[in-house]
């Protein structure tokens, strides 16, 4: 058993994913050939942006708009501590401060309570001027952006949609990657929309911070990569990493749909014997990775291995409490939280692909073990 089915998906597109990749090394145009523009406009046109421009990672899809907003020394940006490192790390990448807010014990995306409360420490302490917030869609949830949004607005704030997660999900009808004012997204090979190797995307519907995005990503270039307007980097998306992903893209619509069968049997196959993820209402979740919750949780992934039933824990340890982010601001009404999470929180396998039989055993096992567990409690 799988923990994500890569395998099922090639085998899904294997001639198409050949025929692709074949054209590519054929025509031998490896950097910024013409897939590159076909994929940025298919995905446009999905994501329901003007402006999608690739990059190299989903990391400098988060670091670049940093750079193209003129973020840096003295600036302030909130990020949610219950995450991945790339959210903080492209802060302090670009000489801002990260500063941490917590998350909500429902959606694990931002509290808003806690953003405003550290909105208003920043402020009023004075040493740092709030820039942005990098609001993440974790595990494919979109976070809350009418109430986001109406604070960015409010503030003056730039919002940088961490949407590596959420590639097929949507809010209201909006799909994720298309909120805030710059949208940015990863291609590892295990998101919902992924390449064979490293690969980003950033989302915009500002004519001004798409150019400056595309020259900061080749190295700052004006009419010519031989003009420099800029000090850049070298981010760029392979043309074979563009070919796969165009045929991925044709599937992806369809994956989401598998993907919420899955979500569904799993919260109506476990949410009586632990905390199971559920989409809010008006919501689509990508379902980048399924989350329970249980006290009995080291138990269970222990009980899970011996079966033979993969299982990972998302997040071990909570940013702020990191060693490379431990000095930096955090919200004054404390991260609780993101640190009770990292003790109850278990993601199970989830995928497309997942059979029945495979998710009704995965199921099983771990209702047996709950209820074991309990009984010998009672028992005691």
């Amino acid at each position: 058993m799988q923990f994500i089915d890569l395998g099922a998906q090639r085998e899904r597109i294997r001639d198409r994913l050949k025929a692709a990749i074949d054209r590519v090394v054929d025509e031998g145009r490896y950097i910024l050939g013409p897939q590159v523009t076909e994929f940025e406009n298919k995905l446009a046109a999905y994501i329901g942006t003007k402006h999608v421009v690739a990059c190299a990672n989903g990391t400098d899809a988060l670091l670049l708009p940093l750079f193209a907003a003129g973020i840096g020394p003295g600036d302030a940006v909130f990020v949610p501590s219950f995450t991945f490192a790339a959210t903080a790390e492209v802060v302090a990448l670009a000489k801002a401060e990260p500063v941490f807010v917590d998350v909500d014990p429902v959606t694990y995306n931002v509290d808003i309570a806690s953003l405003e409360a550290a909105i208003a420490m920043i402020k009023k302490e004075g040493r740092l001027k709030p820039k942005a917030i990098i609001p993440v869609d974790l595990f494919g949830l979109a976070a809350d952006y009418d109430a986001i949004m109406a604070i960015a607005n409010r503030e003056g704030l730039l919002v940088i949609e961490d949407a590596a997660q959420s590639m097929g999900g949507s809010l209201d009808g909006k799909m994720c990657g298309a909120f805030g004012h710059v949208g940015s997204t990863s291609f590892y090979p295990a998101k919902p929309l992924g390449c064979y190797g490293d690969g980003g995307a950033m989302f915009t519907n500002d004519d001004e911070m798409a150019d400056k995005l595309r020259s900061f990503a080749f190295h700052g270039k004006g009419e010519t990569q031989y003009d420099n307007i800029r000090v850049g980097i070298n981010s760029r998306l392979d043309t074979l990493q563009a070919a796969i992903l165009i045929e991925k893209l044709a599937i992806l619509e369809d994956e989401m749909v598998a993907r919420q069968v899955v979500a569904n049997r799993y919260a109506e196959g476990l949410g009586d014997v632990v905390t199971a993820a559920r989409n809010l209402d008006g919501s689509r979740s990508a379902w980048a990775q399924y989350a329970i919750e249980t006290p009995k949780r080291d138990g269970l992934k222990a009980h899970l291995s011996e079966k033979g039933i993969p299982s990972v824990i998302y997040y071990v340890k909570p940013l702020h409490a990191q060693v490379a982010y431990s000095d930096y601001p955090r919200t004054p009404t404390g991260l609780a939280v993101s640190e009770e999470l990292p003790k109850r929180i278990l993601c199970l396998p989830m995928h497309p692909y997942l059979s029945e039989a495979d998710q009704d055993r995965i199921i099983e096992t771990i209702r047996n073990y709950i209820g074991s567990n309990s009984a010998q409690a009672a028992a005691e």
